[in-house]
């Protein structure tokens, strides 16, 4: 058994009123005031700029997606995460921007 993540998480208002900018984008209320937009294939292609892949260490950062991640934060934190595990094994990647850049992260286990 496995699964995959990939997402922004932000406070609720934040992620409904970002989501706006990513057609089709879905946006699922979590605990403590916050909220998961999952990036769906139809969200990776509205936010990928053609810009070169970043250097964040992600699987599948869309790129130019951490210039919008950096915009949206100006309003408050985002995080972008992503999961891939199967039978036990697999990695995690984080990072999170306030203020128009990243405060923490990249993360990876």
């Amino acid at each position: 058994m496995g699964y995959v993540l990939r997402a922004a998480i932000a406070g609720h208002e934040l992620l409904r009123a970002a989501s706006r900018d990513v057609p089709g984008a879905g946006v699922a209320p979590l605990r403590q005031g916050l909220s998961l937009m999952p990036m769906t294939g139809e969200g990776f292609d509205t936010v990928t700029d053609g810009s070169p892949a970043g250097s964040l260490g992600f699987w599948r950062l869309p790129a130019g997606f951490e210039k919008l991640l950096a915009r949206w934060s100006a309003a408050g934190s985002v995080a972008y995460v992503e999961a891939e595990y199967f039978g036990g094994v697999g990695e995690q990647h984080a990072a999170v921007w306030a203020h128009g850049g990243v405060v923490l992260g990249p993360l990876s286990t």
